[in-house]
């Protein structure tokens, strides 16, 4: 029935669109689709003459979202210290534009990083997707990893979690771990679910542990990995698949 449903005779093969998102050969995707590990718009599907329409369907292999439209361009660039979060800069300070010259598509920011952090920043061309994963209502988890000033003690945690009071209202950690303690210095890696102006430094400064180096090493499911800074790397299907995901797309 479900089937019968979402089959547009005018469309595309379903095995075929998922052979050009990348999920593999042509028989790979037959047999993936016989197994019903494919979804399409909620709807296991198991006839292998269903034909779609992939710009207007969700489409999920084994659970995980699969993006279909070339069009959409979404990177990730480790930004270095002292590039200010916008695409211009007129007061000539370096800005995103520089990095992303290589890109014909019109590429904007999702969120910001101050000026002196480092670390994961995403740029797309799909404005619904950025303005979702920039949104306070999706929670999107971020992980920073912050060199701060002063020996860290096991009660920092606690406090992080328990909750910051700030001018704009308290902050919270959903995970929290001091890394290494050393004399006068301590690394803190935390965890947060908001993207509030300069948050992670102001909470930590609120605590007694001024930040001396900050660097995001996550964005939701994106990490940093071994991307050098002011190096930027295309996203996969699949990472953008699983970015939509935690953008309830």
């Amino acid at each position: 029935m479900g089937d019968l449903e979402i089959h547009r005779p005018e469309g595309v093969r379903l095995q075929k669109v998922l052979a050009a998102a990348g999920v593999g050969s042509r028989r790979k995707c037959e047999v993936l689709i016989e197994r019903g590990d494919v979804k399409v718009d909620g709807e296991v599907v198991t006839q292998l003459g269903v034909r779609v329409d992939p710009d207007a369907v969700r489409i999920e292999v084994k659970g995980k979202r699969i993006v279909v439209d070339d069009r959409q361009v979404t990177v990730v660039l480790n930004k270095p210290r002292g590039v200010v979060s916008t695409m211009s800069d007129p007061h000539g300070r370096p800005a995103l534009d520089d990095y992303v010259k290589d890109y014909p598509e019109r590429l904007f920011h999702v969120g910001r990083l101050d000026a002196e952090t480092t670390g994961v920043l995403l740029l797309t061309n799909d404005g619904e997707l950025a303005n979702r994963l920039a949104h306070p209502t999706h929670g999107v988890p971020k992980v920073y990893v912050a060199k701060v000033e002063g020996e860290a003690k096991p009660t920092l945690c606690t406090k992080l979690r328990a909750g910051v009071d700030l001018d704009d209202g308290p902050v919270r950690v959903s995970d929290c771990r001091v890394l290494d303690v050393s004399r006068g210095h301590s690394l803190v890696r935390v965890e947060l679910h908001e993207g509030r102006n300069r948050i992670v430094r102001r909470m930590l400064d609120k605590v007694g542990h001024p930040v001396v180096e900050l660097v995001r090493t996550d964005f939701g499911p994106i990490s940093l990995g071994t991307l050098q800074p002011g190096e930027v790397r295309r996203l996969s299907r699949e990472e953008v698949g699983a970015l939509m995901e935690v953008a309830g797309l």
